[in-house]
Parts: structure tokens; sequence; C-alpha cells
């Protein structure tokens, strides 16, 4: 490494491993995360660990990234310092549990997002409460590994969508956390379903093959 590499500020990221929230949380990129998160973390904090997800999907085991480029890739100019809006986030992140700080500039973050407490239920507005309360109710009545089978699916789905392929899909889901089993069968499905949704986008409409043969 050279000395102006060496001079660049960096931080390091790394996954904060929950059995728990890991297997039965949101994926920062849901819906859920987006429509009862979003109030509470605000969209910079939100944006960040977003993006701090597909960071850890693409290197599970932990990466590190100029703050600079980060800062600025979110939008948010090219300021490094501790009051700079990248920080503040990072700052959010940890006041609501979601990542946790161990040392300088290095932070764990989570790749799944618990559901929104109570507390912070009660402060959404009225509609955003009456559909949290809804969701709760089918949540309810699904068992945990209907919901585990779910939440791998979408997340399985989304890794194709990035251009992954079917080894490192299953490879990611299990670095989350999820059970051997649901990995390979999650990514087996949105394998097939990504597949199948691709080649029925890329195909010739008949009108084209008319036009072709004419």
């Amino acid at each position: 490494m050279t000395r102006e590499e060496a001079a660049v500020p960096t931080l390091s990221i790394s996954a904060w491993s929950d059995p728990i929230i890991d297997t039965l949380g949101h994926d920062p990129r849901s819906d859920y995360v987006e429509r009862f998160w979003l109030p509470t973390l605000g969209p910079t904090t939100l944006l960040l660990l977003r993006r701090l997800a597909g960071h850890l999907d693409r290197e599970p085991e932990g990466c590190a990234l100029d703050v600079a480029d980060l800062s600025q890739a979110l939008g948010l100019g090219a300021r490094e310092g501790a009051s700079s809006p990248l920080f503040r986030s990072l700052d959010r992140l940890t006041q609501f549990d979601l990542a946790c700080s161990p040392a300088s500039r290095t932070y764990a973050v989570r790749r799944t997002v618990p559901p929104v407490n109570r507390r912070h239920v009660n402060r959404l507005p009225a509609s955003l409460q009456r559909a949290h309360d809804a969701w709760l109710d089918e949540r309810l009545s699904a068992t945990p590994l209907e919901h585990a089978r779910t939440r791998a699916r979408r997340l399985a789905f989304l890794l194709f969508e990035q251009g992954d392929d079917l080894g490192s899909v299953e490879h990611a889901l299990l670095g989350i956390g999820f059970h051997p089993t649901i990995c390979r069968e999650s990514a087996q499905w949105a394998h097939e379903r990504h597949r199948a949704a691709f080649d029925a986008v890329t195909a010739p409409s008949p009108e084209s093959s008319r036009d072709t043969a004419a």
C-alpha cells in the first residue's frame, strides 16, 4: 500500500451477526422497512443502510469503504469529518441499534432489520399504524419457517437482479444465517423465476417475428 492510499480515510464495515433477527427480520431493501422504518430513520440513514447491505451481500466477510467515495455516492458531498452527514447517519444507525461501533470508523451493521418497536409505531402516521397492525396480524398467522423461507426467497431474487450467480446467492444466504436447506431451496426457487422473467422480457414479440419473416 502506498503512502497516498494509506492516508485515504476509510470505514471498516462488517456484518452484525444475530441468529434470531437474521432469520426473522427484514432485508433493509424490503417494503416493510421502507414503509415502517423510513419515517423513524429518515431517508439518508435508510439509504446508507441499504447501501451497506449491498456491500455486505458482495463481501460477507466485511469490507473497507472510502469515506469520501461513499459520501458522494449517497449524494452527501465529499465531507469526511465526524459532523458530516455520513457520520451523522452512522450515529443514527447505532442509536437505533442497527449498527454498533467497537472502534473509531469501525462498524458492525445489521444485514436484517427487526420489526419496529411499539414506541416508534405509535409515532407513525395513523394510516401507517393501521397498516402495521394489519401486517402484524398476518405475521402472527404464519409460522417462523414460512416467514424465513419467504424472506430468503425475496432476498435471493434481489441478488439475482443485481447479477449474482446461483452459487453466490446461496453463499450470501448462508452468510446471513439462514438454514442451509432454506438457502438451497430459496436460491433455486429465485433462480428459476428470475430466468423465466428474463426470458419473458427478452423473447421476441409476435409482431416483431412477423416483421422479420416478411
